[in-house]
């Protein structure tokens, strides 16, 4: 005979807080408890198994539509391991398609960091190479050119063909550089 707890003995016991208990019956991950006389939630070994299924899920980044996925191939006798280790290797795929974007974000951030004194002075060559919209290691430092006052395209947003300095063109002056 299974014991039944109610809902805070199951979110103690399976490691999630009782707000994740009822999300998860929201979402349709854990069925609907049945309920005590007093209408208060009842849950079995097999809904704190779930629950810690879905956690340790979780704790692996596996999205809810791929742990879904997962108690559906857990809850198929007639399933293969095969089809697991697909749903497996897919959210691998995906971890090893975001690190490597991270890898790229660290890459561009160092770039900034290597770049910037990081003293008292206001210029900030991290600014700088945020606004000129590349961070290409050897991009040529190019000196702008302040114009004293902006033509009415300018003034009107019009595109321009060369870059801005965005730090000058939010105080309302426009940065030309040259084509050397």
């Amino acid at each position: 005979m299974t014991t039944l707890m109610n809902i805070g003995e199951a979110a103690t016991a399976a490691g999630v807080s009782a707000k994740m208990i009822r999300h998860y019956e929201h979402i349709g991950l854990l069925p609907e408890a049945e309920r005590s006389e007093a209408g208060y939630r009842l849950y079995g070994d097999r809904e704190v198994s779930v629950l810690r299924f879905v956690r340790q899920s979780r704790h692996l980044g596996f999205s809810m539509t791929q742990i879904a996925e997962l108690i559906g191939l857990w809850s198929d006798s007639q399933r293969t391991s095969r089809e697991v280790k697909a749903v497996a290797q897919r959210h691998l795929d995906d971890l090893a398609e975001k690190r490597h974007e991270i890898e790229q974000m660290m890459d561009g951030l160092s770039v900034l960091m290597k770049a910037c004194h990081g003293n008292d002075q206001a210029h900030c060559a991290i600014l700088e190479k945020l606004s000129r919209g590349s961070l290409a290691k050897h991009q040529p430092q190019q000196k702008p050119l302040l114009k004293k006052s902006r033509t009415r395209a300018e003034s009107s947003g019009a595109s321009t063909s060369s870059p801005i300095d965005l730090m000058a063109w939010m105080r309302g002056v426009h940065v030309h550089h040259d084509a050397h």
